[in-house]
This record gives structure tokens, sequence and C-alpha cells, in this order.
């Protein structure tokens, strides 16, 4: 049953995202940015953790769960270092993925050679 409800809710996210790559002229950057916000606005009103509690890594692993991260990071650090953890709790949860991904994407670009789309 777990692996149903990864697929069937990560498979909603993603066909949200084609629906909105091919009916409308919104960019792939906007549409990231805009699940990044559902991620922080779940977040924020307390309903990311309702449903990351049985779609797990299909809710998770989209953009989606890397701005409940974000949201969750600040919402943390505002209530432990005050106002100013608006502005770093969010860094601070995400630290790790971030190092990650610039790290990884450092060593494809020794590895291979990017070209240009024509």
């Amino acid at each position: 049953m777990y692996y149903l409800w990864v697929f069937l809710i990560g498979g909603v996210v993603c066909m949200i995202g084609e629906i909105l790559i091919i009916k409308t002229n919104i960019t792939s950057a906007r549409i990231l940015v805009l699940f990044e916000l559902v991620g922080v606005f779940l977040q924020a009103i307390g309903v990311y953790d309702y449903i990351s509690g049985f779609a797990r890594a299909g809710i998770n692993v989209p953009i989606i769960g890397f701005g409940a991260s974000l949201a969750k990071g600040a919402i943390g650090a505002v209530k432990s270092k005050g106002i100013l953890g608006i502005f770093t709790g969010g860094l601070e949860a995400t630290a790790a993925g971030i190092a990650a991904a610039v790290f990884f994407a450092f060593i494809f670009a020794l590895i291979f050679k990017s070209k240009t789309k024509k």
C-alpha cells in the first residue's frame, strides 16, 4: 500500500507539472518556483506533515518537499532565534541538500562536456 500512495501522489504532482507545461505559457523555471511555494504554503498551514505521512517519497522527493523543508527550518529558527531566524533557518535546514547538489554538479561538469541546444 505504501508504494501505491507514493506512486499516486508523485504521479499527480508530475501530472500537474506536465499540464502546466503543455496548456500554459508558464516557463519550467516558474513552475519550479510555483511548486516550491506550494511546499512552503502547505508547511506553513500545517498540512504538509499529514500529506507526507502517507505519501512519503511521492511528495518529499519533488521540489515541493524542498519548499516544505525551507519553511520548516525557517519556522523552527524563528521560534528559537527570533525574527532573524527567517533568514537563516531555511538554509540551515537544507544546507546538506544544497551542498550535495553543488558538489555533484561540479563533478558532472568535470566529467562531461556541455553542449548548447540547437
